[in-house]
């Protein structure tokens, strides 16, 4: 099974991270998803900013808003 190259942190019941995940799906791009309520420090780090793509290899964040073309843009299309 191939390594996932971005996480996306985010919540249960999260419109916003909703809206992130169909654009990242869209995208076909690889990523696993992290619930930030499962882990405290996540929590702290990015609770008022998800949805947060994070390449992982780079730790580059990409931050909520984004649109079809800053994610591209971040992905490297």
């Amino acid at each position: 099974m191939p390594s996932k190259s971005y996480i996306l942190f985010h919540t249960d019941a999260c419109h916003l991270c909703e809206l992130a995940e169909q654009l990242i799906v869209m995208s076909g791009i690889s990523y696993i998803k992290t619930d930030i309520c499962d882990d405290e420090k996540l929590a702290e780090q990015y609770g008022i900013r998800i949805p947060v793509l994070k390449q992982i290899d780079s730790q580059n964040e990409l931050n909520w808003p984004f649109d079809e073309d800053v994610l591209k843009k971040f992905l490297g299309a």
